[in-house]
C-alpha cells in the first residue's frame, strides 16, 4: 500500500531512537529495518564509536538505506534525542518494579497511529545491558515483546524492525480513519504535553510535596516514580500540567507565607 505522508501521519510523528549502541553492524541494520517499514528518523545518543555512521559495517549492513544513515543525528543525552516529542516508549525484555505502563508493541503502535497529537519516539538500550532505569522512568510506557520465554533476547536490529512493523500496520489501518475525524471537526482534544513539561511539572510538584512534608527527599521511598507511573496511565495535556504546576505553585506560595 502506498501511504500518504499528511503532516499528521505516524511516518513524519514516530522517530527511532538507539542508546550506547556498540555496533556499527546494528545501526546500519536498524536503519534497513525502519526504511523498509517506511519510517526515516534515527537518532543515536552516545555511541561507542563517534564515526559509526561512516564505519563500513555500518554502510554495509545498511544496505540501500544509505540515506537514513546520513540523515541520522548523533547526540549525548536522552534529553536532546527527545526534543519535540510529547511520548517516549522504552524497549526492554527486562521489566522494572517501578517502571511506566507495560504494554505491548501492537497496543503501542495503535495507540500512536489513533493519536495525531503524539510525537512519538522508541528508545533501544544498548546490546549488553539494555536501558538504565533513569531513562526507563522518563517515558510513557515500557515495551515488552511476547517472545519465547526460555529464549526471550532480541538482536538490536531485530526488535527496531518490530516495532517498525508493528507501526507501518496500525499507520495503514487507521490512515483512512484519521482524515475522516480530523474532517468531520467532531470532539475535543487538547495538545498532549511534550516531555520537556512534563519533567518541569514533576519537578515544581516535588518541591511542593517536600514544602508540606509529604515527601521526605531523605526517605523518597520511590514516591515520584510511583507518581510518574500514574500520570503516564492518564496522558497528560499541556493544560493538565498547567493546572498541576499551579497547584504546586500555590502550595509553595501558601507554606512561604505561613513562613513569615
Amino acid at each position: 500500500m502506498n501511504l500518504t505522508k499528511t503532516n499528521t501521519s505516524l511516518f513524519n510523528r514516530l522517530r527511532f531512537v538507539l542508546v550506547d549502541t556498540s555496533s556499527p553492524g546494528n545501526v546500519g541494520a536498524a536503519a534497513r529495518a525502519i526504511k523498509t517499514m517506511g519510517f526515516s528518523e534515527l537518532v543515536l545518543v552516545n555511541p561507542r564509536y563517534p564515526d559509526v555512521l561512516q564505519r563500513d559495517e555500518a554502510i554495509a549492513l545498511a544496505s540501500g538505506a544509505q540515506d537514513i544513515l546520513a540523515s541520522a543525528r548523533i547526540v549525548e543525552t536522552i534529553e536532546q534525542a527527545l526534543l519535540g516529542c510529547n511520548f517516549a516508549a522504552a524497549l526492554s525484555a527486562r521489566l522494572r518494579e517501578f517502571s511506566p505502563p507495560v504494554t505491548a508493541p501492537r497496543a503501542l503502535a495503535l495507540q500512536l497511529a489513533e493519536d495525531v497529537t503524539l510525537t512519538g519516539a522508541v528508545i533501544f538500550g544498548s546490546e549488553r545491558y539494555g536501558l538504565p532505569n533513569e531513562i526507563v522512568e522518563k517515558c510513557n510506557v515500557l515495551i515488552n515483546i511476547p517472545a519465547n520465554p526460555d529464549y526471550s533476547s532480541l538482536n538490536l536490529s531485530q526488535a527496531v524492525q518490530v516495532l517498525a512493523y508493528e507501526c507501518r500496520v496500525a499507520a495503514s489501518a487507521q490512515e483512512t480513519l484519521q482524515g475522516e475525524v480530523a474532517a468531520s471537526g467532531i470532539g475535543f482534544q487538547g495538545d498532549t504535553a511534550n516531555l520537556v513539561e512534563i519533567e518541569g511539572m514533576f519537578a515544581h510538584l516535588e518541591r511542593a510535596l517536600i514544602e508540606i512534608d509529604f515527601l521526605d527527599p531523605a526517605h523518597p521511598k520511590k514516591l515520584m516514580p510511583r507518581l510518574k507511573r500514574l500520570f503516564s496511565r492518564a496522558g497528560l495535556e499541556t493544560e493538565e500540567v498547567n493546572i498541576l504546576r499551579g497547584i504546586a505553585n500555590q502550595i509553595l506560595t501558601k507554606r512561604r507565607r505561613l513562613d513569615r
